[in-house]
């Protein structure tokens, strides 16, 4: 779905505003928690919010939601004897003004009843207390009977659940894997079928290449802080898991700890190794030029999201075109760094994002807005929402459909997103993102990984509340 593809979007803190924002489904704090409020009504008004808006920023999903998902709700509500009357709350803003907006709305028990957000802003909110698990607004019957959840896998549905508590329905996702160049393998003598199963594999296919195809850069790992989220996300994140370790857990950030130096270890054997650009890591415009590079045939793996294959090197589509990508592009999935050892003690590993709706709690019908969010993530309103676009979604049945004819987004749908994981909802999160993408540079500068887990560490601890919050073992 539309914002199935993160490419550096900044969760930033909450902004403490004092001007008060309201619409008709939502009239301040309700001031009973009764799940069941207001479900008898036969006339009721509700109000979608989100930061999409015809003509501009997000057209396709505002245009959705004002031509299907609201004629489909109230039609579906008439035949139920009741007269729905549905809002649509657009916005064209930024997004961190957008979730400024958000978080006050919530905040003060204003807003729309039913709101979109980036699931990276989740754990920050449910921490602050301006939403609440699915379970407690609509009845804990009401929230685990929905027949769409057997549809979305359960590591999917991680990215709107919060301390094993879902709060929310994701909309949209996507996953990250080696891309290969299959005409450079094989010029290497190196399988079109290549699935590494630990980083030792990828270390040696990428020598191997080294040795064989000259000219080329056999691995892009993306390093540095000019190449921001996609660092962290594409790169350091996916890695950190295969050592069987998330970057929160337990209360604690992963600070100097064997699983962090393990993590740049694998930077410093494909930078000090020769194995990796590290020209392009410093760049401003290096994940551009490692795209346009990969198509070009100069690249033998790079790590990224499916938003490579459908997104960048389409070759009708794309925004560098690849003629032969169906041909000469291979996909894996990334190891863990040896086999059993990453997190849940998986042999593949992988992260994902994207974005979702949670309900309001101040809102005035919890239950019709429950049923506003079940129509719009079923599988119609998917369906509806894609248009003639293949593309993953968080529904199995839909991306069965609709991906029939994508070999790649499919094994992305069956292969990566039940292996998936997402990143740590938290308001300080991107600046230990950032601190993590400087640890990386360090060691393609020439840093220990020794070295630039300590510098990772200091800098973190008064950013996440002090050494009690790091985790240094």
């Amino acid at each position: 779905m539309r914002r199935s593809t993160w490419r550096g979007r900044t969760a930033l803190a909450v902004v403490a505003l004092t001007t008060l924002a309201g619409t008709a489904g939502c009239l301040g704090k309700s001031s009973s928690s009764d799940s069941a409020r207001n479900s008898d009504a036969k006339d009721f008004t509700v109000t979608i919010g989100d930061n999409a808006i015809s003509g501009g920023k997000n057209a396709q999903g505002a245009d959705w939601i004002t031509n299907w998902v609201i004629p489909h709700f109230v039609a579906d509500e008439k035949a139920k004897g009741r007269t729905a009357h549905v809002k649509f709350q657009g916005s064209g803003a930024a997004d961190e003004d957008y979730k400024a907006k958000v978080a006050l709305d919530l905040k003060t028990g204003s807003g729309p009843d039913l709101y979109s957000i980036d699931g990276i802003w989740l754990g920050e909110f449910a921490d602050a207390g301006y939403i609440k698990p699915l379970a407690d607004l609509v009845g804990k019957a009401s929230a685990d009977g929905w027949d769409g959840w057997a549809q979305i896998p359960p590591a999917v549905q991680q990215a709107f659940s919060y301390k094993g508590t879902r709060y929310g329905v994701s909309q949209g996702t996507d996953g990250r894997v080696i891309f290969f160049n299959k005409k450079l393998f094989a010029q290497a003598g190196l399988s079109a079928d290549w699935q590494p199963k630990s980083w030792d594999d990828i270390i040696t296919a990428g020598q191997t290449l080294k040795a064989k195809v000259p000219g080329v850069t056999p691995i892009q790992l993306n390093a540095g802080t000019a190449m921001g989220e996609a660092t962290t996300a594409q790169a350091v994140l996916p890695l950190l898991v295969g050592t069987g370790k998330e970057l929160y857990a337990n209360g604690k950030w992963q600070g100097n700890t064997q699983a962090v130096r393990d993590m740049l270890g694998m930077y410093q054997q494909i930078y000090k190794g020769g194995l990796g650009d590290p020209v392009l890591q410093e760049d401003a415009k290096g994940r551009d030029k490692s795209f346009a590079e990969f198509a070009a045939g100069k690249i033998g793996m790079l790590f990224e999201s499916d938003y490579l294959w459908r997104g960048v090197i389409d070759p009708t589509n794309g925004i560098d075109k690849m003629p032969t990508r169906d041909a000469d592009v291979g996909y894996a999935l990334i190891p863990a760094q040896k086999p059993g050892s990453g997190i849940h003690g998986q042999q593949y590993v992988s992260i994902s994002g994207g974005g979702g709706w949670i309900i309001n709690p101040a809102t005035k019908y919890p239950q019709q807005t429950w049923e506003l969010l079940q129509l719009l993530s079923s599988k119609d309103a998917t369906i509806a929402f894609l248009g003639n676009k293949a593309q993953i979604t968080e529904r199995q049945d839909v991306n069965s459909q609709v991906l029939a004819n994508d070999p790649m987004l499919t094994f992305v749908s069956q292969k990566v997103l039940p292996l998936t994981t997402f990143r740590p909802g938290f308001a300080v999160y991107p600046q230990v993102s950032q601190a993590l993408q400087q640890a990386t540079l360090d060691v393609v500068e020439g840093k220990t990984p020794e070295q630039a887990a300590a510098t990772y560490q200091s800098t973190i601890e008064p950013l996440v509340g002090g050494t009690a919050k790091v985790d240094s073992n």
